[in-house]
């Protein structure tokens, strides 16, 4: 986990136990081959109190970038937090 997920888990009240059990029962909903870091994915998974959470990873080396609940009042992703809308 890196140090901006540290810092974003406490700021948004995200346990790692949750973040580990949203991979764990989560599917690659992005990739992002280029990314500045080198390849990760979003992943999209629930915890085992049912919170929903996006996680973004790097994949090789497996890095926890950063973690956060998608919100529906943002519009920014379809109501099952899968897809992200495409910006009008």
């Amino acid at each position: 986990m890196t140090v901006h997920a540290l810092e974003r888990c406490v700021e948004r009240v995200i346990a790692p136990l949750e973040i580990k059990e949203a991979i764990l029962s989560g599917e690659i909903i992005e990739y992002y081959p280029r990314d500045k870091y080198g390849p990760s994915c979003l992943i999209l998974g629930k915890t085992g109190t049912e919170k929903i959470l996006h996680v973004l990873c790097s994949i090789s080396p497996v890095w926890i970038i950063t973690s956060y609940e998608p919100a529906l009042k943002t519009k920014e992703w379809t109501d099952d937090f899968r897809i992200r809308r495409k910006k009008s």
